[in-house]
Order: structure tokens, then sequence, then C-alpha cells
């Protein structure tokens, strides 16, 4: 059997990723699997780290799984972007999630290690990925999605806001993107914002927010691209704009079942190229970590990463039923 590397926050939900990773080494100890693990001291570490297994491998194939959130496998896509020879595993120790969500992971940590075990030596799945080019010379991708404006000061003060952490005692973590939402709501100010897509421009006066997504979920399970495939080779433009805060409300809340798509004031383009462009630099996220400001250049990588999945398919997840998935 092929080992498998691990990266783990032990930080990740307040701490409770530690008794996570203490289950999951026990049962990877019972069922003999051999494993090595890393554990991320800093911001910014588990890229480090899965860039170091990666090219210690020297081009065989290897299974690198992350244990946190989404932040944390965030760290180790951008670790891993560029090589070929390896797969990614996840299991699930954060508040949001979205990726377990939007691939066909389970839930808990022990049905998601079952599933990394059986699978990992087989073939995996390609998805795309989304890259941003940003702050002049800098990439960053993005497996999830990534936002300028009122998302992206959301994600901003949720992943400092004390609150996440009192939520996360109680597994309710994900609530905190709501609060922080209706928190900000009174204040925040629409941007007149420009983005093209495959070459075709668009201009808005007032617009709230502009995500752009690979797969549906986003913010703990809020459905901002239904007809996201990761796989098409393209990406989901949404761009939210010209409404008032008590109607933002109302589409917001509409977005957990994916309806916010009937409202005239939110629009969706797909494409493979988008450009994001302001008078003023706006806040921007990727995979809710914010990463500078814009202007900013995004394109798909077609079939950029293999992750391991026990489904045909590792989407559509809404009516998965692997043990206590979603």
């Amino acid at each position: 059997m092929d080992k498998i590397y691990f990266i783990v926050n032990p930080n990740a939900k307040n701490g409770s990723c530690r008794e996570i990773w203490r289950n999951i080494e026990k049962n990877l100890s019972e069922l003999r699997t051999p494993f090595l693990a890393f554990f991320t001291e800093y911001p910014g570490h588990a890229t480090e780290l899965a860039e170091s297994i990666a090219r210690k491998a020297k081009g065989k194939p290897i299974t690198i799984a992350a244990v946190g959130g989404d932040g944390t496998l965030h760290e180790v896509v951008n670790g891993i972007a560029d090589k070929s020879n390896v797969s990614l595993g996840f299991i699930p120790g954060g508040s949001g999630n979205d990726f377990s969500r939007g691939f066909a992971i389970p839930k808990k940590a022990a049905a998601a290690l079952r599933l990394l075990i059986e699978n990992h030596s087989k073939a995996s799945h390609l998805i795309d990925l989304g890259k941003i080019q940003h702050n002049e010379l800098q990439e960053t991708y993005f497996m999830n999605n990534m936002g300028v404006g009122f998302d992206a000061v959301v994600s901003k003060e949720a992943n400092e806001s004390e609150m996440k952490r009192l939520l996360n005692r109680f597994s309710l973590g994900r609530l905190v993107y709501v609060y922080i939402l209706i928190k900000k709501l009174l204040t925040f100010r629409c941007i007149p914002i420009r983005i093209a897509v495959d070459g075709k421009e668009y201009k808005y006066d007032a617009a709230w927010f502009v995500t752009v997504s690979n797969q549906q979920y986003y913010g703990g399970g809020m459905k901002i691209a239904p007809e996201a495939l990761p796989d098409d080779g393209l990406l989901d433009v949404t761009v939210v704009h010209n409404l008032s805060r008590w109607k933002l409300l109302i589409i917001f809340i509409s977005v957990f079942w994916g309806k916010h798509t009937f409202f005239r004031e939110v629009e969706q383009f797909t494409g493979k190229s988008i450009s994001i462009r302001s008078e003023n630099k706006v806040l921007t996220h990727a995979d809710g970590e914010v990463i500078g400001m814009t202007p900013l250049q995004i394109e798909t990588c077609p079939n950029a990463l293999k992750i391991v999945s026990g489904k045909s398919k590792a989407w559509p997840t809404e009516e998965l039923k692997i043990d206590d998935c979603h």
C-alpha cells in the first residue's frame, strides 16, 4: 500500500482539529496504513509543506491529504497546483468545508478517511482550478471560488472574528458568515467595477460583489453558482449589483437554495478568462482567504488537479448517501 502524506492544521476549528487528527492517527495505525504527517505552524506553512513533499517525490505518484478547513486546503492546493504527480485528499476539520460539499467528501472525518484509504491508489478525478494574477506578478490558485467586494469583506472579518471561535465550540462556525454579513450590510458602500469575460466587457456603477466560481458552494454552504461544474473548463461569474441593502439580505437568504439567480440584479456568465478592474482598489479573496486588491486577471486551468473521490463523479452532492455525508 502506498504511503499517504498528511498536512494537518492543528489550530483549525478552534483547535478541535487536534482531536480529529488523534482519531485519524489511531485509525491509520489500526488499519496498518503507511503514512507520514506534517503539522502547520503559521499561515502559508501548508503551501510550503505541500510543495516540499511533492518536490521530494521526484515525479513519483503520491497522495497528499489536507486535514483542516478550506483555508488549509487552499494552501495545500497552491503548493501542488503545478505538480501532476500529486493526488489531493481531504479530511474536513474546519467550520465551512465548502470543498467537501462541492466535491463529494464525507462530512465526518472517519468516513472521509475510509474514502481516502479505499480510493487514493485508484484513478483520481481531474478537476479544473482557477488562477488569479494579482499584485502585478503574484499568482494564486483557487479550487472553490474567489470574490471581489462585499463577500471579500465578509470573509476577512469572519476569519478574524471572535464570534467564529465561539460558534466553532458548538460546531456552528459556518453561521459566522451570516452574522458578519448582516453586520457589514449596514456600512458597506457599493463599488463601480468593470469586468471582461472572454473579451466581452461589462460595466457596473454600483456592484456589491463579483464572485468567480469553480464549483457550487461558498461561505459555509451558500449555493452561489448552481450550474458550476468543476471539470467543464469554464469558470462561473456571479455579479450582484444595483439593489437595496434589504433586498441584498433577501438574495443572500435565497443563495442557500441557489434561487438568487431569479433576481434581475443578479447576473451570471461563464468563461475561461475574466478580468476585474475598478477605479479604487477593492478587497479580494480566494477560497475565503484575503489575497490583496484589484485589478485581477483570472484564468481557468482545465484538468489541473487530481482529487480523491469515491464517486464516479465528484458532483453534484445534494443526493449523496455515503455514510454521514452532507
